[in-house]
């Protein structure tokens, strides 16, 4: 099985979430289960019904995360330091040559890829393109709206 990469940031952030579903959210579930079932008949107690499925949820969920983390290479970014090129971890600014604006976003796993967040998957179309760039490169992407020409204005790692 191929190791998924994961920035130290990234598997701490996984590992909080799995820390509260497991010490918050499962014993809140098995509270709600153990209050509906006092409700009496179980065939047609929609509460416990409901607990129980969120239990499935949330052990999924858990087994998920932990399958995850197990199975990730995490990577210090910090020791990185491969500036100027563009490597995983990096954290890129471009300049986007059609319309001028400057947007700043760190390459990461795709574990923990969140684009509202300004971090993008090492397997998406732009981290592909910015990946063994340099400082002052231009490089372009295929995008859904068409090609789209970025201008590397410096690469960080931290």
């Amino acid at each position: 099985m191929k190791r998924s990469p994961l920035t130290a940031a990234g598997a701490a952030r996984l590992r909080e979430t799995l820390n509260q579903l497991k010490s918050v959210e499962r014993p809140r579930i098995i509270n709600a289960i153990a209050e509906a079932r006092g409700h009496g008949d179980l065939k047609e107690n929609a509460e416990y019904h409901a607990a129980r499925e969120e239990q499935g949820f949330v052990e999924a969920r858990i087994a998920d995360m932990e399958s995850q983390l197990s199975n990730a290479q995490v990577i210090a970014v910090e020791s990185l330091n491969a500036a100027p090129r563009v490597v995983f971890g990096a954290t890129v600014a471009l300049l986007d040559e059609d319309s001028g604006e400057q947007v700043t976003y760190q390459i990461v796993g795709d574990l923990e890829a969140d684009i509202g967040k300004n971090l993008i998957s090492i397997s998406s179309p732009l981290a592909r393109a910015l990946i063994g760039s340099e400082e002052g490169d231009s490089i372009s992407v295929e995008a859904p709206g068409g090609t789209r020409d970025y201008e590397i204005l410096h690469v960080q790692y931290v």
